[in-house]
């Protein structure tokens, strides 16, 4: 009878050796990553809202500048109809009271077309609608 002798294998893969991390260690390691991961993130978030908010801010100052010189250009230019006007003979005053009341009535005619648009504004009806389907199937489940 033969007898066949079976070798021990050098080394047993279910008992972890010294170097072999540990559960603890690997959770500890991967949370530490993930921190490290997520305050990176956060830098370079708040590094671009910065760049974005410095832009955004000289922007709004641009139209700032703009609207004003808007408004300057308004005013001379009204000025400029008023003396037109005086062209034709009629007296000064009269003439800036026309450009004034034409730009009531423009301004009167913008009223009431913004007045009209603003009660078409209706609820999104059909979305609510929806909503409350929804949130009486998810009740149900």
């Amino acid at each position: 009878m033969s007898h066949a002798v079976v070798p021990e294998p050098a080394e047993r893969r279910d008992v972890p050796s010294k170097d072999d991390p540990t559960i603890g260690r690997l959770v500890a390691d991967a949370t530490r990553d993930v921190s490290s991961l997520v305050r990176s993130e956060i830098a370079l978030a708040k590094s671009e809202l910065k760049v974005s908010v410095k832009a955004g801010g000289v922007g709004l100052g641009l139209f700032g500048a703009a609207a004003f010189l808007g408004l300057l250009a308004v005013i001379m230019l009204s000025v400029a109809i008023a003396y037109f006007i005086h062209l034709t003979g009629l007296d000064l005053a009269w003439c800036f009271l026309i450009v004034f009341l034409v730009y009531v009535l423009i301004a009167a005619l913008l009223a009431f077309i913004g007045l009209r648009k603003v009660k078409q504004v209706r609820a999104p009806e059909r979305a609510i609608h929806q909503a409350q389907e929804t949130k009486t199937v998810l009740k149900r489940g």
